[in-house]
C-alpha cells in the first residue's frame, strides 16, 4: 500500500514499555458495549486500509495517494513526530552521566613575569541516580508523547484521506449535474423554438412562449453556479493533494462526466472494542493518558530525596610538566526538599489535574468513535435506500416525459403540462445524482468511523519532498 506509516517498532503504545513506578493512569468509566445497536457484529471481511479503492474510481484513488505523499498538514505531523522522537532521546540521555572537558593557557606579563606558558586541563562528570523514578517516569512520558504524535499523525491521514474522497465524490456529482443541465438546456431551447413556431402559426398563445423562455432561463442560470461550485471543489482537492489549482479541474473536465462511484454496502462490523483499537484518535488519547500519569510520577519525585555523584580531574603546569601532577575528587550527595512554599506540591496537583483531563479526553474519544460508527451505519443504509427509490423515480419520470411529449405533439395536452413533466424529469435526474453522491459519501464516513485509511504496518513511503523512507524516520 502507498500509505503514510505512523508508528515504528520504537513508537508503539506504551502499555508494554512504560515503567510508571506505581503511578497508574486513571481507569475509564465508559462501558464499551459488546454489540452494535444498528448492525450485526461479525468479522469484517473487507480490508479498509485502502478503502478508497473499493469505490472503483482511478482518479479518486490517484488523488488520495497523492494527498498521502504531498499534503502539507501531514508534513507538519511528520515534523511533530520528529520533535517527539527527539524529546524521547533527550529524556533517555538522563540515564547516562554528563561529562565536560576544559583546557586553558596563560602567560604572566610584567617585569618579573615568568616567560613560560602555563597550561591547565580538566574534566568533570556528574550522574544523577534514578532513586524514585523521576528519570524513568520522564522517559515513559516521552515515549507516550511519541506514541501520541504517531497516532495523531495516523488520525490526520485518516481524516485527510476521507476529505479527498468526499470532495472527489462531490466533484463527480457536480460535473454530472452540470452535464444534465447543459443537455436539458439544449432540449429546452428546442421547446422554446417549437413554442414560437406554434405561436406564429396561431396554434398557441404567447403564454406558451413565455413559459418556455422562463424554463430555459432558469436552467441556464443554474449552469454558472454549478461551474463555480465545481471549480471551488476542484481547488479544494488541489490544496489537499498539495498542488496549485488547475490540474484537478482539468482532469475532472477532461472527458465526459464519470458517474458518481458506487460503493459496496457494509453490513457487518467488528465488535466495538476491536473498532476502538483501529481508531488512531482513541489510541492517541490513550497515549496522552499514559503520558499524564507518568508526569505525576515525575512531579512526585521532586518531593523525595535526589542522589547525585560528581567528580572531576585536573592538572596544571608548563608544557613539559603538565601531567606530572594530577588532582581529582569524587563526591556523592543527597538532597531533600525542605520548603519551597508549596510550589512542588502544587506541581503534583497540576499533574493530577492534567491526568483527569486526559482521562476525560480519552473517554470522549471512545464515545465519539462509537457515535461515529452508529450514525454512519444508519446513514449508509438510508443513503442506499434513497438511491434505490430515486432510481425508480427517474425511470417513472423518463416514461412520463416521453408520453407527455408524444401527447403534446398530438395535441392531447397543453404546453404547461409538458413543461411540468419535463421539470419533474430534470429534478429526478438531479436527485438521483445527489442520492448516489450521498451513498458514496456515507460509505466513506462509515469506513472512516471504522478506522480505515491508515496502517501502522506500512513503512514503505517517502516523505514529502524527500527520498527518506518513513520507517527510517519513525524508528528510534
Amino acid at each position: 500500500m502507498n500509505g503514510r506509516a505512523v508508528l515504528g517498532a520504537g513508537a508503539v503504545l506504551m502499555l508494554a514499555g512504560c515503567a510508571l513506578n506505581g503511578v497508574e493512569p486513571p481507569a475509564s468509566q465508559i462501558p464499551v458495549p459488546a454489540d452494535w445497536a444498528q448492525s450485526e457484529v461479525a468479522p469484517l471481511s473487507t480490508d479498509l486500509t485502502q478503502y478508497w479503492t473499493l469505490l472503483g474510481d482511478p482518479v479518486l484513488s490517484s488523488f488520495v495517494e497523492q494527498a498521502i505523499v504531498e499534503n502539507r498538514d501531514l508534513a507538519i505531523g511528520i515534523a511533530r513526530l520528529d520533535r517527539a522522537r527527539a524529546g524521547l532521546r533527550i529524556a533517555r540521555a538522563s540515564y547516562l552521566p554528563s561529562a565536560g572537558l576544559s583546557a586553558g593557557a596563560s602567560r604572566d606579563v610584567g617585569d618579573f613575569a615568568d616567560d613560560e606558558i602555563g597550561f591547565t586541563v580538566g574534566a568533570d562528570a556528574s550522574w544523577e541516580i534514578d532513586l524514585f523514578g523521576q528519570i524513568s517516569n520522564n522517559v515513559a512520558a516521552s515515549r507516550a508523547d511519541l506514541a501520541s504524535a504517531g497516532y495523531s499523525l495516523a488520525d490526520l491521514q485518516r481524516l485527510i484521506v476521507g476529505q479527498v474522497a468526499v470532495q472527489t465524490i462531490t466533484a463527480r456529482a457536480i460535473a454530472e449535474q452540470l452535464a444534465i443541465a447543459r443537455s436539458t438546456l439544449a432540449f429546452q431551447e428546442d421547446n422554446l423554438q417549437l413554442a414560437r413556431w406554434r405561436n406564429q402559426a396561431g396554434l398557441v398563445s404567447s403564454l406558451d412562449v413565455e413559459q418556455a423562455r422562463t424554463q430555459r432561463a432558469q436552467t441556464a442560470a443554474s449552469i454558472p453556479l454549478l461551474e463555480s461550485n465545481l471549480a471551488a471543489t476542484a481547488n479544494a482537492i488541489s490544496v489537499l493533494i498539495g498542488e496549485p489549482p488547475g490540474r484537478v479541474l482539468d482532469t475532472i473536465q477532461a472527458t465526459e462526466p464519470e458517474p458518481v462511484p458506487s460503493p459496496p454496502l457494509l453490513t457487518r462490523y467488528e465488535a466495538p472494542a476491536q473498532v476502538l483499537q483501529r481508531r488512531p484518535d482513541v489510541r492517541a488519547a490513550e497515549a496522552d493518558l499514559f503520558a499524564s500519569a507518568a508526569r505525576i510520577g515525575v512531579a512526585r519525585a521532586d518531593l523525595l530525596p535526589a542522589a547525585r555523584i560528581t567528580g572531576s580531574i585536573g592538572t596544571a603546569g608548563t608544557a613539559g610538566t603538565l601531567f606530572d601532577i594530577l588532582t581529582g575528587n569524587l563526591f556523592a550527595g543527597l538532597t531533600q526538599l525542605i520548603f519551597d512554599g508549596g510550589r512542588t506540591a502544587s506541581r503534583v496537583d497540576g499533574a493530577e489535574a492534567d491526568a483527569r483531563a486526559s482521562l476525560a479526553a480519552y473517554e470522549q474519544a471512545i464515545l465519539g468513535a462509537l457515535q461515529d460508527v452508529e450514525s454512519a451505519a444508519v446513514d449508509q443504509r438510508a443513503a442506499a435506500d434513497r438511491a434505490t427509490i430515486n432510481e425508480e423515480a427517474l425511470d417513472a419520470a423518463q416514461n412520463s416525459a416521453f408520453l407527455a411529449r408524444t401527447q403534446y405533439e398530438a395535441g392531447l395536452i397543453d404546453f404547461q403540462t409538458l413543461l411540468l413533466v419535463e421539470n419533474q424529469l430534470l429534478s429526478a435526474r438531479n436527485q438521483l445524482v445527489g442520492a448516489q453522491s450521498d451513498r458514496a459519501t456515507a460509505f466513506v464516513r462509515l469506513t472512516q468511523a471504522l478506522g480505515g485509511g491508515w496502517s501502522a504496518a506500512d513503512y514503505d513511503y517517502p516523505l514529502p519532498g524527500t527520498d527518506v523512507r518513513q520507517d527510517d524516520r519513525i524508528a528510534e
